[in-house]
């Protein structure tokens, strides 16, 4: 993961480095070599995914593609407001490993699980929730497009929200293999752990926008950028709200920076108008370049 931004373009090689100088290990050897089971552990992986995010985005910046707003599915807000300024890649390195950890412990495991459910018809979503719980802990974690919802907290109830939506006409509904259940009140504990390292932690004022998740609006201080970052571990993202609010303000290309392409789907589902690109291997330069220009 990474190797190829790495071995082509220096600027990405230097922010391996600085990862692995700012953790004290060599997560650059991780990212490259594995081994996979050491790769997927939370708080591994947080910092692996944020470090080839700003990898890609270094390579961006070095050609002059500077974004007019910035935002970030979950984790990737922390890159988002790397690339916005707020942030030192650094600090936001060393605190995605501390979240990474802290999530993972918040919860042990077996005990929770999150689900995608897709197509559920419109109006349906909130008396499933309500139906399902039960005492027990089960809300939106990712509303990420008009026919993608991800939902977490307790196993059974998430499991009785799941055979609800397929009732409910949804066209699929699957537990996803995560290690945690993510944004919902089930972290709790790790956003309690969280606040003391965002508040020991320097925001700047961003130069670039950001449109967070928590609220699904525009954020321009290190105030509100650290604001956003703790309420949103127990929250949904509102990406498709997010989306929403930027096509508003006339965005119509967006540069998905990093490894994968899951929101480049997510916006064509939520958006066909909208152009979603994606840079997180070197193969993928000429094919940018390409797009950019229309060639």
């Amino acid at each position: 993961m990474g190797k190829t931004l790495a071995d082509s373009f220096p600027e990405a090689a230097r922010i391996f480095q600085e990862a692995d100088d700012a953790l004290g290990f060599p997560l650059s050897k991780l990212c490259f070599e594995g081994p996979d089971d050491q790769l997927k552990l939370t708080e591994n992986q947080q910092p692996a995914l944020l470090t080839v995010s700003i990898a890609a985005h270094s390579v961006l910046t070095a050609k002059g593609i500077v974004p007019s707003y910035v935002a970030g599915h979950s984790l990737g807000e922390y890159s988002a407001l790397v690339a916005a300024g707020s942030l030192r890649f650094a600090d936001a390195v060393r605190l995605v490993r501390k979240r990474g950890r802290y999530m993972q412990e918040a919860v042990p495991e077996g005990v929770g699980a999150m689900a995608a459910i897709l197509k559920l018809p419109s109006g349906k979503l909130e008396a499933i929730l309500s139906e399902a719980g039960q005492g027990e802990v089960v809300s939106p974690a990712g509303l990420n497009s008009p026919d993608q919802i991800v939902i977490a907290g307790h196993i059974a109830a998430v499991n009785r929200a799941i055979e609800l939506a397929k009732a409910a006409g949804a066209r699929r509904a699957i537990l996803l293999p995560v290690s945690a259940p993510f944004h919902c009140a089930l972290l709790k504990p790790a956003q309690d752990r969280m606040k003391s390292e965002l508040d020991a932690t320097e925001f700047r004022d961003l130069t670039i926008p950001l449109i967070n998740n928590w609220q699904a609006r525009e954020v321009r201080t290190g105030a509100e950028a650290r604001e956003g970052l703790y309420h949103q571990i127990p929250n949904a993202v509102r990406w498709c709200e997010s989306i929403a609010l930027l096509a508003s303000r006339g965005v119509t290309r967006f540069i998905e920076v990093g490894a994968g392409a899951a929101l480049t789907g997510m916006l064509r589902n939520i958006d066909p108008a909208l152009v979603g690109l994606k840079f997180g291997e070197a193969a993928d330069w000429d094919k940018l370049m390409a797009e950019q220009t229309g060639s």
